[in-house]
């Protein structure tokens, strides 16, 4: 069995990191490049940051924050937000991030992700969505954007499928529901994608605890699970994380 991520989530709004409750009441945690090295250096796999209002005010990422950010760790990060173009990706990639998320620029404009995928390589492009439970889907789970603003009519499954098929090399599935809860992640929509694709899916949103990473591994074959307000609270670090995977059996890399 492959070893599982863990990958701190570091929301950046105005320069600086929050953190909501299903993507509301943001409230302001510090400064992303000291943050990133703390995980860093506590022994996260990787990093992702998102720069949470940059597509919903239209404009671009906060490209100096990705430089500094790729001067001070030595581990793989992705970045998401106000990507609207190849050359957005590029900029991004060029500033010294591995992976770029796109979310609502890829429902607007799908061919994003070949085009992206075709240029970077598929290992650079990720898929990010936000699911929400819906009657309206045959998976039960409908995709929004915009920071849930806009509810699409896309079925989640569907959509992940047909993302992969373009080219996207890996998919974080961002629960609406249980975003910032500490209840646990969405089990059966992760699953139900994980299940679907064949490319690597990272859970993300309601991680309270180390056992539900546990859980989210064992039950709904994530490949790697977000966290973040269990961290940035200070209550878990990554390696009490890592401690109890490995106390499950679940392959991690101890690099703390």
């Amino acid at each position: 069995m492959l070893t599982k991520r863990v990958i701190p989530c570091l929301d950046v709004k105005n320069g600086l990191v929050t953190k909501g409750v299903k993507f509301q009441n943001n409230v302001v945690l510090g400064d992303p490049v000291e943050m990133a090295v703390k995980y860093s250096d506590g022994g996260a796999d990787e990093l992702v940051f998102y720069d949470i209002t940059a597509s919903a005010e239209h404009r671009p990422i906060d490209l100096g924050m990705v430089e500094a950010v790729a001067k001070a760790v030595h581990i793989p990060f992705a970045v998401g937000g106000g990507i609207s173009n190849l050359e957005d990706m590029e900029r991004v990639i060029l500033a010294g991030a591995e992976k770029v998320s796109v979310n609502s620029l890829a429902v607007s404009n799908p061919d994003i992700i070949a085009e992206g995928a075709k240029v970077f390589g598929r290992q650079c492009i990720v898929l990010g969505m936000d699911p929400v439970r819906s009657d309206h889907c045959p998976s039960g789970y409908e995709i929004t954007t915009r920071g849930f603003r806009e509810y699409t009519g896309l079925d989640a499954v569907e959509w992940a499928k047909r993302a992969v098929d373009l080219g996207a090399g890996e998919i974080v599935v961002n629960s609406v529901d249980a975003d910032g809860t500490h209840q646990g992640f969405e089990l059966t929509i992760t699953r139900l994608i994980a299940e679907a694709v064949s490319v690597p899916v990272v859970a993300s949103g309601g991680a309270g605890k180390p056992e539900h990473l546990v859980t989210v591994f064992q039950e709904a074959k994530a490949d790697a699970a977000i966290v973040a307000g269990m961290i940035h609270s200070g209550e878990y670090t990554i390696a009490d994380i890592k401690k109890v995977m490995a106390q499950a059996g679940i392959p991690t890399r101890m690099n703390y």
